[in-house]
């Protein structure tokens, strides 16, 4: 089955993402297209009325108190398009472009944008047929929309400009020959249509998005792996302890990590270190536990208080996309309901330039508890046991995992320079008439490159930790890891000699941030974990 967008539903950012990702049809149901006609019909009513309309019969941007005939609309149309097409860099990938598209004609199918039906029906004709325009990342403010990104998309939809079709990268005109579709033709409004709006930012921010919600769950898992591997001690995570600090996130943080460990026999129980630290009061330092606390350091202890707001920051930043995919992000917006018209700001992206600068600093949070873990993998004195460098054989001739926390360090440094605000950025343009602007395409892309480097630094620490269970004894990791430890080595195996481990890197990172990531997120959370979350509604 494919996406069907229904007036009367809200489209879910998981339908868009496994629409986009895996090339599932697009269609609009009648009512949507009963009232994409109706909108439409509204404002050639006013046209006939002599309205003065932005884009419509004047000019835009800064041309906005020029006139214009509606005899000339489909040549302003066509040279808007044109003239904002005017990104640069590389190109976005062929899923992420998917995403925009479907994003644009979800805001578009509301009715309230006044384009013709059959020119809607070519947008969704080449999601269809994957004629995907070729989308240059940099240049979009993220205010009057991405008119950037978004033009190059209308320009392949008259024919004009590239796309990727089939593996290969056409003219416009050509694309749409080969798939079959008929170029459309523009009238007035509907260039602006196409390009005024947050698609491009809401395209990249949903699928972005989606991978670090994913990327979180299974970093619970990830979590009790490296308490196992660093000797770890259970009791903090109990979920009595986290009901008096009522945090939703923290609480089932807490609760998932604790059931994870339930039959674990590598972490250990605040008991039988206090009884080790005892024998060692009674009987003097035995060498084997004189580096051991009744507490681990904050990377381990603090988990879930450090887990639990980036989950629900990504609460609330998802709810924030699903509320931009589900609107209309035009202007002039033609409202048949109220069978008037209004010029307006929708297409300001603020709300997606903050939410995604939010998600860099939630992901920047968790490199920067990956990479205190990987130091605690490698350095003997903090490791309760564990070889220097996690090099059991040949230590001094071999190197070990040294060479990895090299990469982490660098990667780690990287991304805490991307958590700066993109939001706070605005610059003005076009003679002062946009003089505050958003960037949310810029900070969307930003975004994902932080989450790129947030599974590398994860995937080094999941390595390290698959290497400590291996050196104390993997057959004692407990029944939720031990299906992620089994993955992980089917990736790289037990590292007994030196090599370089870019490629065992790279493949983990694709892992984590797949789809597949989600089958080893574990059982849903106890009864106590969902109490616990509804007090904390209630607070």
């Amino acid at each position: 089955m494919g996406l069907t967008i229904r007036l009367r539903d809200r489209v879910s950012l998981g339908e868009v993402a496994r629409a986009a990702l895996n090339r599932l049809p697009v269609e609009l149901d009648e009512h949507c297209w009963h009232r994409v006609a109706k909108s439409r019909a509204l404002l050639d009513k006013f046209v006939a009325d002599g309205r003065i309309i932005y884009g419509v019969t004047t000019s835009v941007g800064g041309f906005a108190h020029r006139l214009v005939s509606a005899e000339d609309a489909q040549q302003l149309q066509e040279n808007l398009i044109n003239a904002v097409a005017t990104n640069v860099g590389t190109y976005l990938d062929e899923d992420t472009t998917r995403a925009i598209m479907i994003a644009r004609v979800v805001s578009l199918s509301l009715g309230n944008s006044a384009i013709q039906p059959e020119n809607l029906q070519t947008y969704l004709a080449m999601i269809n047929a994957d004629v995907l325009p070729c989308i240059p990342e940099k240049g979009s403010l993220g205010t009057s929309g991405d008119l950037g990104p978004l033009a190059c998309i209308a320009l392949v939809s008259i024919g004009q400009w590239k796309a990727y079709y089939r593996g290969e990268v056409l003219d416009g005109a050509t694309a749409l020959q080969r798939a079959g579709i008929a170029p459309a033709r523009l009238s007035y409004k509907e260039g602006l249509a196409m390009i005024n709006g947050t698609a491009g930012m809401v395209g990249i921010a949903l699928l972005t998005h989606q991978s670090a919600c994913r990327l979180v769950e299974l970093y619970h898992v990830i979590s009790a792996l490296s308490i196992e591997g660093l000797a770890g001690i259970v009791d903090p995570f109990h979920p009595q302890v986290h009901t008096v600090k009522p945090h939703r996130g923290q609480a089932r943080a807490a609760d998932r990590i604790h059931r994870a460990l339930r039959d674990s026999t590598l972490a250990r129980s605040e008991r039988s270190v206090e009884a080790a630290l005892a024998a060692r009061r009674d009987n003097g330092p035995t060498g084997t536990h004189d580096t051991m606390a009744i507490e681990d350091a904050y990377s381990i202890r603090c988990t879930p208080q450090i887990l639990g707001p980036i989950a629900d920051s990504l609460d609330w930043i998802g709810n924030t996309i699903e509320n931009e995919l589900n609107a209309t992000s035009d202007n002039p917006i033609v409202l048949p309901d109220v069978a008037d018209i209004f010029h307006n700001g929708h297409f300001h992206g603020q709300y997606i330039a903050m939410a995604m600068d939010h998600l860099a600093i939630a992901m920047t949070t968790l490199v920067n508890l990956a990479n205190r873990r990987v130091d605690r993998f490698l350095d003997q004195s903090n490791s309760n046991g564990l070889p220097p460098f996690l090099c059991r054989e040949n230590p001094g001739l071999r190197l070990g995992l040294m060479g990895g926390q090299f990469m982490t360090a660098s990667v780690t440094a990287e991304t805490r320079t991307l958590a700066v605000p993109v939001s706070t950025q605005s610059l003005t343009t076009t003679a002062d008439f946009q003089d505050i602007v958003s960037f949310g395409f810029v900070a969307a892309r930003r975004a994902r490159e932080v989450l790129r480097n947030t599974a590398y630094v994860i995937a080094f620490e999941l390595l390290c930790a698959c290497q400590a269970a291996d050196i104390r004894g993997a057959e004692g990791l407990s029944s939720w890891t031990r299906p992620l430890y089994e993955r992980v080595r089917t990736v790289t195996p037990y590292l007994d000699r030196d090599l370089p481990l870019t490629e065992h890197v790279e493949a983990l990172a694709d892992f984590l941030l797949s789809e597949e990531a989600a089958d080893f997120v574990g059982p849903p959370s106890s009864p106590e974990a969902s109490s616990q979350a509804l007090i904390t509604d209630r607070v």
